[in-house]
């Protein structure tokens, strides 16, 4: 019995030690504060050694993402060729180049705006019968003003839009986006196409933005997708006392010696949409100080803004559709995180509620 029990107690042992290796593991877990690193030290050696070939598995999975975005660039200058006969299209009726039939010109609206413009339409009409005694109705070609409106509408573009830009943008007849040839770096380019002007002599004005879009090396688990890595600009050939982007300034200097005066004018930076053609460089160490990282972060945000939304729905942001598609999703949002902070203030609430005897 004695060796029956001592068996059996020898056993009961072996059971004890391996119960208490996984929950002498999880006391570590739990007792560590949870950051990466601790969390990877409190590990024993050959659960470090399994982990590291998850993190190697994580790595392939990066790359083929990255193939996969690749493949995405692909597409996207596929869909681009078919898109652009549409964009012409958009083109040649902003700028008066064609007038649309009737048919082209039809549009669906909602019945109960129907009504409300019939109803508009017949308080005007004697009005209107009185106007064309004085006159014939202009009819302005094509849809002057298009992408000015667009600029002036959007926040993002407005930001940069100064007064002296306002007459120039009147010229810009087309935007549009062209990304990079197979076997070429991943890019992208914005042209916008202007009539013939007194500004400058460019006919198109172009923005160059290069991507990356495989992970890093030195840390291969922020790969996230494509990403712009550096931005071109273009020489604007200025008409002579045309280029908004500087101003002339006076200045009068004072000889120490003799005491005459002199007044000397200086050119200086001056605001304007334009300087949009000549970024921030990205220096080859990627060293850059605060200011000059925003300002390149916001060429690119603005960048891609022009290529995924502004110049596929240029018409919607025209009629402020787009803009008020925008600022329902912005809202519901913020209702969503203002309703999580009531819930987080109901609880604390609860805990902090002590009930009286």
């Amino acid at each position: 019995m004695e060796g029956d029990h001592g068996a059996r107690g020898g056993a009961d042992d072996q059971i004890m030690q391996v119960s208490q290796g996984p929950m002498g593991l999880q006391d570590r877990l739990d007792s560590s504060s949870h950051t990466p690193s601790t969390i990877i030290e409190s590990l024993p050696k050959s659960v470090k050694r399994r982990v590291n070939t998850l993190k190697q598995l994580q790595v392939k999975c990066a790359h083929i993402e990255a193939k996969f975005y690749e493949e995405v660039h692909d597409l996207e200058r596929k869909y681009a060729a078919l898109y652009q006969p549409l964009f012409d299209k958009r083109r040649d009726v902003v700028s008066g180049a064609v007038e649309p039939t009737d048919e082209e010109c039809e549009w669906d609206s909602d019945r109960e705006d129907e009504e409300e413009l019939a109803e508009e339409l017949k308080k005007k009409a004697t009005v209107e019968e009185g106007k064309e005694e004085a006159g014939t109705e202009e009819d302005p070609k094509g849809i002057p003003e298009f992408w000015l409106t667009i600029f002036r509408s959007v926040d993002m573009l407005s930001d940069m839009l100064q007064e002296h830009d306002e007459p120039i943008l009147k010229h810009l007849q087309d935007i549009k986006v062209k990304f990079s040839e197979p076997g070429e770096p991943m890019s992208f380019t914005l042209e916008f196409h202007f009539e013939p002007n007194s500004y400058f002599n460019n006919a198109v004005l172009t923005k160059v933005y290069k991507m990356k879009s495989e992970p890093d090396p030195a840390d291969p688990f922020s790969f996230e997708g494509p990403e712009i890595v550096d931005c071109e600009g273009c020489d604007i050939d200025w008409n002579k006392g045309k280029d908004v982007t500087v101003k002339t300034i006076k200045k009068k200097q004072k000889h120490k010696g003799r005491g005459t005066v002199r007044t000397i004018t200086k050119q200086v930076p001056n605001d304007s949409f334009f300087n949009f053609f000549n970024p921030i460089k990205v220096s080859s160490d990627g060293e850059m100080d605060e200011d000059s990282e925003f300002t390149l972060a916001t060429d690119f945000e603005i960048g891609h803004f022009f290529r995924e939304r502004i110049v596929p729905r240029a018409v919607l942001y025209f009629t402020g559709e787009a803009l008020e598609d925008d600022e329902s999703f912005e809202e519901e949002e913020l209702e969503e995180g203002e309703k999580e902070d009531h819930e987080d203030d109901g609880d604390e609430d609860e805990e902090d509620f002590e009930p009286k005897a």
